[in-house]
This record gives C-alpha cells, structure tokens and sequence, in this order.
C-alpha cells in the first residue's frame, strides 16, 4: 500500500477492507425491481423533551401513545386495519416489557394485532421502518405502524456488579450467623448505584464511550473544536427557524400529561446561543484537551415517532394518498470505536447500488449524535484515500452541499431519544423533501457498536 498520510492511514488500519473493494461496503443486487413498492403515507413524532435530572413526564409507552392517538385519528381507516405494529426502543423499562404490544393495546388497536419491539441502538426507529419495508416488499403485510420510542430521563440507575453479589448472599443467607456474616462484609461502594445510560453509551468491546469514538474521529479528520462549535450554532440556528416557520406544521404532534400539562415543541433549541457562549464548555469526554463538549453534542432526551407504511393495495383499499417511495435500505459495519463513520458505508453502498450519485440526492438527513461526527463524515467523505482504500471509490464521493444537510437541525439542538431518532430523520426527510420541490433524499445515522443505517426516499 501506498504512503498515507497519517490520518488516512490510521483510517485504513481501522478499517475491514484495505485496498480492497470488498467489506465494508457490501455489493448487493438491486433488491428493487422484482419487489411490490412501499410508500409512507403518513406520520408524526412528539416535542422532543430534554432530560431534566429526574425521569420525565412520559415514559416510552407514554410517549408512543401520545404520538399514535393524533396520528391514527386523522386516518380514514380503523386502527385495527394494520396488520401489524413495530416499534424501536433501547432503553425499555422494566413496567413496560415489549413496548410496541403495550402501546398497541393502549392505543385500541385491537387483541389480535402482532406487535413486537426492535432494538438496534440508534438505529432502532430506522430499523422498524426498514422491517415493515421488507414485511409489505415481500407481500406479508399491505398496512403496518412503524415508530421509535425512548424516554432516556428513565433510564434506571443500576447496582454495581459487586453491589448485587452482596444481595444475593444476604438474600440466601440461612442463618442469623450467615446474615450477620454478609452484613459485615457490606462496604459503601457496593450501594453506590450507576447510571444505566452511562453504561448503555459505553461500548463494551472498546470500552470507549460514544464521546470518545467522536473524539477519536475528529482527531483522525482534524475536526477544530471550532468548526465543531459552529455546526453546533447552525443547528439550533436552523430549528429555531423551523419552529418559528411551518416547516413542523402536522409532523410535530403535541403530548399532554395526565394532569394536563400541554408540551407543544422541542424544548432544548437555544436560539440564543452563540460561539462565545459554546466556546465557554469543557470538553465532556476527553479532559482537558477535548473537542467535543455538551455544547456540540446531541441531547439526552425523550421522544417518540411513527410513520404509516402501506402498499398499493392499501392506497387502493382505503384510499390514501401516498407521501414518499422508500426505494431501499443498507446497514453496514465497521469498527466500534469509529462508529461515527458508519454513514459513510452505508449511504456509499446505497447509491452505489442504485447508481446514484452525491449530486442525485437532493436533501440529506444525517443524524447529529456529534458535531465532530457530522463533520468528520463528511471530510471522509471527500478524502481520496478514505474513498479509495474503505469505500472502494475510485474517486471521492465529494462535498455534500451544506445548504442540503440537516436543513431544520438536527439532534444537537433537539435531541437524541436513542430508539426514536432513526423514525424522526426519514419522517422530517419526506417532510422536507415535499416542503422544498425535491424529489430524492437519503437518511442516514451512526451507530453505537460500530454500525451505519441508510435509507433511500423518493417523493410520489
């Protein structure tokens, strides 16, 4: 192999293909041509609530009912037309095992209708898109609810493993000696709970959080901690100007809470922020030096998304107008600890297999975990070795138009309800797509454990 640089040649180290044209980038057959069309017909998420330090006022279920009661009702069909119901969720709590069966129930779908939850860290809400896609494709369903639900304020705060050998021993102690045994054995540190979401954002191969897989790629495409912080501005900068617009009119759906407090809209923007102001936080993950602060990170947050998938038959059937085509899907992998390139693979592979180009996609909707993310995606993206040597271009993808990425934000000024944010990016994508004239757009996402998630979307 050729002299890299050495940004590129770590890169390439990293990387399952080297040189190669092979893995990561998967060369598959056009799945489309054979297959039934699949359109989204119609959708709509929650305001996106930022955590406050205490679980919030909605739980998954909560949130996904809250979305689905609106969203249903302005149907000219039954719920009980669905043939099924798939709902992403990463952090599922324990009074809500299989969310997308409570929520299904709650919502009066009926006894009888098939719900399940699927799980695929950030990729979860793209994933029960992408599931239904394939369900209706292959004519094993013609109407399916597809949605991401997450309430991230709920995560549980959980026992050290040290901490529960201690319970279980004072639990199945036989005698008063026994228990009096365990008892003096008991240190503080064995009660000191961890926070499940710490834990659940920490890879467990690498041992690297999701933060530090961000610092690892900024540093690998020198990402400044400026240019990081600008993105971070634009991206509250651009919602603030949605939310003052139309441009969430009918997609966001107000919740109400049981003793009825009304929240109407994503709470985290900060239209006042500037770069003075971000340049004041210190780094989060990697201290002192660090790039990646709370200020040009995505939020912890609750939120829940649906979309209607259906097929021809069912735009026949109960005479539905159709929003957007989903033309394809792709996931790929690569390693963990550089997760955040994983749109990279999947968007490449993507077009690739529909002979598209970067100028054929009209709209992009990359998901913000991290400023240094985002970025560093899109430098790769126009690296020649990087395209070369791990995407197997033989040129670079080249520069994704900024006026053409994340155009209403993204999760750095709203949020990133882990299981939901795959749902809300191809449902605010058609959205967009419509409000602007365009025709093709892409949705795309990094994911925790070292994947990447794409979908393909072309307006009716």
């Amino acid at each position: 192999m050729a002299q890299l640089p050495r940004k590129q040649e770590r890169v390439a180290r990293k990387s399952p293909a080297r040189g190669t044209r092979t893995a990561p980038v998967r060369q598959t057959k056009n799945r489309e041509s054979k297959d039934r069309p699949v359109f989204i017909v119609d959708g709509a998420r929650t305001p996106f609530l930022r955590a406050q330090g205490k679980p919030g006022p909605f739980t998954p279920v909560d949130l996904a009912v809250q979305c689905g009661r609106p969203l249903l009702a302005r149907q000219n069909f039954s719920s009980a037309s669905f043939d099924k119901v798939i709902l992403g969720c990463v952090n599922v709590i324990a009074d809500e095992m299989n969310p997308a069966r409570v929520a299904a129930l709650r919502l009066g779908m009926g006894d009888a209708m098939p719900a399940f939850t699927v799980q695929i860290n950030c990729g979860s809400g793209m994933q029960s898109i992408d599931t239904a896609f394939r369900t209706i494709e292959a004519g094993k369903a013609d109407l399916i609810l597809a949605g991401g639900t997450e309430a991230l304020s709920h995560a549980p705060l959980v026992w050290p493993q040290e901490g529960s050998a201690w319970f279980g021993r004072f639990a199945f102690s036989k005698s008063l000696l026994e228990k009096l045994a365990a008892v003096g054995a008991l240190r503080p540190r064995m009660l000191k709970p961890v926070i499940g979401l710490e834990r659940g954002l920490t890879d467990p191969v690498t041992q690297l959080n999701m933060g530090q897989t961000a610092e690892k790629i900024g540093h690998i495409f020198d990402i400044s901690r400026e240019a990081a912080d600008a993105y971070a501005l634009e991206s509250h900068q651009r919602l603030a100007r949605a939310q003052k617009s139309d441009a969430l009119k009918g997609e966001v759906v107000p919740a109400v809470t049981r003793d009825g407090v009304l929240y109407d809209h994503d709470d985290g923007v900060r239209p006042d922020t500037s770069m003075e102001r971000l340049a004041k936080l210190k780094p989060a993950f990697e201290k002192p030096f660090g790039n990646v602060t709370p200020g040009n990170s995505s939020q912890i947050t609750d939120g829940a998304s649906w979309v209607i998938l259906a097929s021809e038959e069912a735009l026949r059937k109960h005479g539905l107008t159709p929003l957007a085509r989903i033309v394809d899907s792709e996931w790929s992998g690569l390693d963990p600890s550089i997760m955040g390139l994983g749109p990279t693979l999947s968007s490449t592979a993507l077009l690739e297999r529909h002979s598209l180009t970067r100028e054929d996609i009209e709209l992009w909707e990359l998901n913000e975990a991290f400023a240094a993310q985002v970025l560093a995606c899109l430098a790769a993206w126009e690296d020649e070795d990087y395209c070369r040597l791990v995407l197997g271009l033989e040129a670079p993808f080249g520069r994704i138009d900024h006026t053409r990425l994340n155009v209403d934000g993204g999760a750095i000024s709203l949020g990133h309800p882990v299981g939901t944010s795959g749902n809300r990016i191809v449902l605010h994508l058609v959205n967009a797509l419509r409000r602007g004239g365009f025709k093709r757009g892409v949705a795309t996402e990094c994911i925790g454990g070292g994947l990447g998630g794409a979908m393909l979307m072309e307006v009716v």
